[in-house]
């Protein structure tokens, strides 16, 4: 199956089109209770394979950036985020150093293959300014065996340590790198109640039981 932005939109629609408000919900609170200690207000920030803005949209930032090939997130950003409708793994169309954090969520296993998982990272380290990171989320293969291969355009099988591995390849510092964080997904249409991942986020004896996305965060040298 080739990447298209025509089977992007598809793909958005049919898995999160019934759950786009619970998710808008459940990303304010991410990005409030635990993302924003990497992020500080005045921040440059990218949301790499942005989707339906979830991140960006609510993150608190001095100036905010969505790259992604679905037209659809174009229609979904806030008026204070610029759109980059462009394919990840070429050149980007930003300045060198230009921006404080790249944040990605799902998405580096959508990518067709490990080069360009190698490209994007690599772009994301040139962009980034002295000091920046990278903030990568996304499914653990080492705890879903069968289970991440549910969804049609899982290409690229990752783990906390392999991913660890291919920043520091690009010249990242890996600062963060925690095999279980989040639960798996929320495209099975599972809505626990909001206050339960407040709980989730704050106790994370818990995160060991529950916990199937890595969370891996790379520096780049000052």
């Amino acid at each position: 199956m080739s990447i298209t932005p025509e089977s992007l939109q598809k793909e958005y629609q049919l898995r999160f089109g019934t759950l786009a408000e619970y998710r808008k919900s459940v990303w304010q609170i991410l990005c409030t209770d635990f993302f924003s200690q990497f992020v500080s207000s005045d921040a440059r920030v990218l949301d790499l394979g942005a989707g339906w803005c979830e991140f960006i949209n609510d993150v608190n930032a001095g100036q905010k950036f969505a790259m992604d090939l679905n037209p659809d997130t174009e229609k979904r950003i806030s008026a204070d985020v610029r759109f980059l409708h462009q394919d990840c793994s070429s050149e980007w169309g930003l300045e060198r150093e230009s921006l404080d954090v790249v944040f990605t969520s799902n998405f580096l296993e959508h990518l067709p293959d490990k080069a360009g998982v190698t490209r994007t990272i690599s772009h994301a380290y040139d962009c980034l300014a002295p000091g920046g990171c990278l903030i990568c989320l996304g499914p653990n293969i080492k705890y879903l065996n069968g289970a991440y291969w549910d969804f049609y355009d899982h290409y690229v099988p990752l783990t906390e340590l392999a991913v660890s591995e291919a920043l520091q390849m690009e010249g990242f510092e890996v600062e963060l790198c925690i095999d279980r964080f989040l639960p798996y997904s929320m495209s099975q249409g599972s809505t626990p109640p909001l206050f339960l991942l407040r709980m989730y986020l704050k106790f994370k004896f818990l995160w060991r039981f529950a916990g199937k996305q890595f969370l891996v965060i790379g520096r780049k040298k000052k």
